[in-house]
């Protein structure tokens, strides 16, 4: 069951239009979504963000720049490094958070360790990586580089083969291969000392057989007191599945 939430929209520092959606009430929670997908097919599409909602939050999810219904410039210079963690910076500022949670899937995790490290908003007080893994966040060249090997031999894959996967969906969330290819230059790495140092409530979620962005169990096993909990699928398919919405309200409404 889709959840339905209210659109808005903010103009961040360079003028690029971002969007965001929000949810239920209550408690402040930022959910950033993968690369290529965004916030609907990410945390609303298949229900994730009205389970959070059901446990008291108001669920806040940004659509990346070059993704969903924010702008996707074609110039280079709108993508200088960590814009997207500034982005997400403007709109916790925008909003005036500074009791939130601050959580994302893949792309959106990475986008959350980055504005841990930059430290120039309110540091939030629980922390979610879904689909991440230890070397996703400290060594982005491997998933940048993989990434630029699709955008640039769209076409070419054969059928059913996991780059064909990911063209695939690609077209489904109608990505503009321009703007997506130009967001790789905007990975920074975290240094390992700074995800260790990591002392919040920080829950790791991941499908059983998810190793894109690295061992989620590294991560976990890398930040004191961290929870790591499995559900069913690979980097691509768990975020389909009800296990994963359930497991991220389960350790929301507990934490």
């Amino acid at each position: 069951m889709t959840d339905q939430s209210t659109i808005h929209h903010l103009t961040a520092t360079d003028g690029t239009r971002l969007s965001w959606h929000e949810l239920g009430e209550g408690r402040p929670v930022v959910l950033i979504h993968g690369y290529m997908s965004d916030a609907f097919t990410n945390w609303m599409r298949w229900g994730h963000a009205g389970k959070v909602a059901a446990q008291g939050y108001r669920v806040i999810m940004p659509d990346l720049r070059a993704h969903g219904g924010s702008d996707r410039p074609h110039d280079a210079a709108a993508y200088r490094p960590d814009v997207l963690a500034e982005d997400a910076e403007a709109l916790i500022a925008r909003l005036g958070l500074t009791d939130y949670d601050l959580g994302g899937y893949s792309l959106g995790a990475r986008t959350a360790m980055r504005v841990l490290d930059r430290a120039r908003v309110p540091t939030p007080t629980k922390v979610i990586f879904v689909g991440m893994g230890l070397e996703g966040l400290t060594d982005t060249n491997r998933r940048s580089g993989h990434f630029r090997g699709i955008l640039d031999n769209l076409g070419t894959f054969e059928r059913g083969s996991p780059k064909w996967v990911v063209e695939a969906f690609l077209k489904t969330t109608k990505g503009d291969p321009v703007a997506l290819r130009h967001v790789l230059d905007t990975f920074v790495d975290t240094p390992i000392e700074r995800v260790r140092a990591i002392n919040q409530p920080t829950l790791v979620l991941a499908g059983e057989e998810d190793d894109d962005n690295g061992s989620h169990r590294e991560l976990a096993a890398a930040i004191p007191g961290a929870t790591l909990v499995e559900v069913p699928g690979g980097h691509m398919s768990a975020v389909t599945k009800p296990e994963l919405g359930d497991a991220l309200a389960a350790w929301l409404g507990a934490n």
